[in-house]
C-alpha cells in the first residue's frame, strides 16, 4: 500500500531531510541547510543560547524568502484544508507569544540581578541586610521560574500535537511545504525549551543551604568545585560561598558571576528581538498568501 502523503509530515525527533518541491532555489536549500545547523547547535552542549537564537533568525529569514517565492505563494495559495491553514497561523502565533513571555522574563531577571548586583556593590547592611537582599533575588527567581515552567509546558503540548486533518488531496507540494514549516515549527519549540530551561531551576543543592542560613542555622561551606552548567547556577553557587563566608573574595567571586549572568541575559534579550522581528515577518508573509 502506498504511503499516505501525511507521512511527509509526520514530526520527528530524528534528523531528516526535507523534500521541497523539485528543482529547489538556493533559498530552499537554505531552510533545509540553517535546519541542520540548527538540529546540531541542539545536540552540541556547547553551543550557546545565542547562537542558537542567531541561526533561528537566520532560518526565519531563509523562510520568509522562500515564503516570497512565486511558486510557494501558488502552492500555499491553492490549499484547501482550512484547518491546515489555520494551524498554520496558530503556530506562528505562538511563536510571537513564547518570544514575547521569554523576553518579559529576562528583563524581570535583569531587573533583579541588577538590584542585587547594586546592593552586594554599596556593602549595605552587613549579614542580615545581605540575607534579606539574597532573599528577595529567591523570591522573584521562584516566580519567574513558575511562569517559564508554563511556558515549557505548553510547548511540550505544541510538540505533541499531531495533525488530525488530512492532505491526501492536496498537491505534493503544497504537502512538502507544509511539512518544511511544521519542521521550522518543531526546532523553534526545541530552542525555546532550552533556552527557558537554561534560565530556571536554581541550583537544589544551593538554595535549601541558604534558605537555611537566612534562618539562622548553621551552615556547611559549599563546594566551589561543584559543577555548574550554566551562567545562572554560576551565580547561585558564588552567593552560597558569599553567605556562608563573608570574605572578599567571595564578593568579588559574587560579582563576577552576577556581571556575567547580566551580559548573558543582554545577549539572549537582544537574540530574541531579532527573532521576534523575523517571525513577525514570516507570519505576516503567511497572512498575505493564506488569507488572499
Amino acid at each position: 500500500m502506498a504511503s499516505s502523503p501525511l507521512r511527509l509530515i509526520k514530526p520527528s525527533n530524528h534528523t531528516r531531510s526535507i523534500s521541497l518541491p523539485s528543482r529547489p532555489s538556493p533559498l530552499t536549500v537554505g531552510v533545509e541547510q540553517q535546519l541542520q545547523r540548527l538540529r546540531s547547535s541542539q545536540e552540541a552542549s556547547a553551543s550557546s543560547q545565542c547562537h542558537k537564537l542567531n541561526g533561528l533568525r537566520d532560518l526565519y529569514d531563509y523562510v520568509d524568502d522562500f515564503l516570497q517565492l512565486p511558486n510557494t505563494q501558488k502552492a500555499l495559495s491553492q490549499l484547501r484544508s482550512e484547518e491546515c491553514v489555520n494551524k498554520m497561523l496558530d503556530r506562528s502565533l505562538r511563536v510571537l507569544d513564547v518570544c514575547n513571555t521569554s523576553r518579559d522574563v529576562l528583563l524581570e531577571m535583569k531587573k533583579s540581578v541588577q538590584d542585587l548586583l547594586s546592593s552586594i556593590r554599596r556593602k549595605r547592611g552587613g549579614e542580615s541586610g545581605l540575607a534579606d537582599d539574597v532573599k528577595e533575588y529567591m523570591i522573584c527567581q521562584k516566580k519567574l521560574n513558575k511562569t517559564v515552567q508554563k511556558c515549557v509546558e505548553d510547548l511540550k503540548k505544541n510538540e505533541n500535537e499531531h495533525a488530525s486533518f488530512s492532505l491526501l488531496e492536496e498537491d505534493p507540494n503544497v504537502v512538502a511545504i507544509v511539512g518544511s514549516l511544521r519542521e521550522v515549527n518543531a526546532i523553534t519549540n526545541s530552542i525555546f525549551k532550552s533556552l527557558l530551561s537554561s534560565i530556571s531551576q536554581p541550583r537544589k543543592n544551593s538554595w535549601p543551604l541558604i534558605s537555611k542560613l537566612m534562618n539562622k542555622r548553621k551552615v556547611a561551606s559549599h563546594n566551589e568545585n561543584t559543577e555548574c552548567f550554566n551562567d545562572v547556577e554560576k551565580a547561585d553557587a558564588a552567593l552560597l560561598n558569599l553567605m556562608s563566608s563573608k570574605s572578599c573574595k567571595d564578593t568579588q567571586n559574587v560579582l563576577k558571576h552576577l556581571e556575567a549572568l547580566d551580559s548573558s541575559i543582554r545577549g539572549l534579550t537582544e537574540g530574541l528581538d531579532c527573532v521576534f522581528r523575523s517571525s513577525i515577518k514570516t507570519r505576516v508573509s503567511l497572512l498575505n498568501i493564506l488569507n488572499c
